[in-house]
């Protein structure tokens, strides 16, 4: 769109961009330009800054106030400072004096059409990401969740810290992302860091970023993770897992707002939510000492308890449904249901992996099932074909088994119940176990759990 009171400049430039290929609408009234953002979706408006009835600021906020991704070049003869920072401040792409010569305005317009294409892309992508991250896209009706959902849209339009308790598998990053995606900040970055996958001695730098030289191996620069979720949400998933050295910075970090990255003295400010996640019991931690009291009360500002899925069962079937939709679409099958006996055994089961072993039953099932319409008996895993949960088989069956399959069940089951019992309590549950701690450990790196 070109708008511009001066009937000549509107024709010289229309001549101009409809040789470079751009498809361009004129308009020497603003009223006229305002009344077609109604029906055209325009990637770039190019327009005077002083006109009558209506100046290039107002047409400015108002092309801004309808559709943010598109760009804006102010053209005119009467510059000046003021104006210039005025336009900027509104989001002008660029500003550009008369008389201007026809390749620096060419150019101006390439690079502003680059930076529309690419805020519309980001948009695309963040309601692609709030379509599949936020509120709407939670299951479950059972009274727990019911009540999950009430405080997510509490807590949703705050900037408070937030701290998700549950079992791994039972969701805790995707309600924190419902959180993120269904506040005000939802189109600023949503950053996830899995405090255990990093090996401790390179965590601080990840989180807090690093200046360039400041240890070995730190060729260049990094924002670090916190860096890069300024504006938006943080979200530190295992914080029990956090060496007491950075629990301190975190807690600092907490309170100032504010962080220095490894080998820098300056100062950064910060704006952020804040959100963790556990499936440790951290009072039981903080009573043992591997974690810190003041940091646990600065975190627990609002609490989210996550429930296990064995006391969920109402929220199976829509459960069992969903991932049978997502995985027909994945692999292309044409899948609509369970049989009764595969629905009945699912229910029973008491998964010590959660939702992600629901999750993984039913994608197995869809990849290795050879019959039409509906999911049977014989694709499930063995364990469940074989035995009830919980319980232990010593007898082969007829048709053989698979032993790793068995095994790896049994265990993890085994590992879950043992987690439950010692309240997320690692040291207690290999205790209970006749594991060592390592070994443990060793399990559940193995079977993410």
């Amino acid at each position: 769109m070109v708008v511009d009171d001066e009937q000549s400049m509107c024709e010289f430039l229309e001549i101009i961009l409809l040789r470079n290929n751009y498809r361009v609408s004129c308009f020497t009234d603003a009223f006229a330009a305002v009344s077609s953002l109604e029906t055209t979706n325009y990637d770039l408006v190019i327009s005077d800054l002083k006109m009558p009835m209506m100046s290039g600021l107002e047409m400015l906020r108002t092309v801004k106030k309808k559709n943010p991704a598109t760009e804006m070049i102010m053209i005119t003869a009467f510059a000046s400072t003021t104006s210039v920072i005025e336009a900027m401040k509104n989001g002008a792409f660029d500003y550009i004096n008369k008389p201007f010569k026809v390749d620096e305005i060419l150019l101006t317009i390439e690079k502003a059409l680059k930076n529309s294409h690419l805020q519309r892309e980001n948009l695309r992508l963040h309601k692609e990401l709030e379509k599949r991250f936020g509120f709407d896209n939670l299951i479950g009706k059972s009274s727990s969740m019911m009540k999950i959902y009430e405080v997510i849209k509490q807590v949703a339009p705050t900037k408070t810290n937030i701290l998700i308790c549950g079992e791994s598998g039972t969701g805790k990053e995707l309600i924190a992302r419902a959180i993120h995606f269904s506040g005000p900040n939802r189109e600023q970055p949503f950053v996830a860091v899995n405090c255990a996958a990093i090996p401790e001695q390179l965590l601080e730098s990840e989180l807090f970023g690093h200046t360039k030289g400041a240890f070995t191996g730190a060729v260049s620069q990094s924002e670090g993770y916190l860096g890069a979720a300024d504006g938006g949400t943080l979200f530190l998933d295992e914080i029990g897992e956090l060496p007491l050295a950075l629990q301190v910075k975190i807690l600092r970090l907490l309170q100032e707002k504010c962080f220095q990255k490894v080998g820098s003295p300056k100062e950064i400010s910060v704006d952020l939510q804040f959100i963790a996640a556990t499936n440790l019991d951290l009072m039981a931690a903080v009573e043992s000492g591997a974690f810190r009291q003041d940091l646990f009360y600065r975190l627990n500002v609002i609490r989210i308890d996550l429930p296990p899925l064995r006391q969920r069962q109402q929220d199976i079937p829509l459960l069992l449904q969903h991932f049978l939709h997502k995985y027909t679409i994945e692999y292309k099958r044409d899948f609509e249901s369970f049989s009764p006996e595969v629905t009945r055994t699912l229910m029973d089961y008491n998964y010590p992996g959660n939702i992600r072993e629901l999750e993984n039953i039913v994608e197995r099932c869809v990849i290795l099932e050879t019959g039409e319409k509906v999911i049977s008996a014989a694709t499930l895993p063995q364990l469940l074909q074989h035995q009830a949960p919980g319980s232990l088989t010593t007898t082969l069956p007829n048709e053989g088994l698979d032993l790793e399959e068995v095994v790896t069940k049994l265990e993890t089951d085994l590992i879950g119940q043992a987690l439950q019992k010692s309240h997320g309590n690692k040291t207690q549950a290999a205790k209970l176990l006749g594991l060592s701690f390592r070994s443990l450990r060793y399990r559940l790196d193995k079977y993410e759990l």
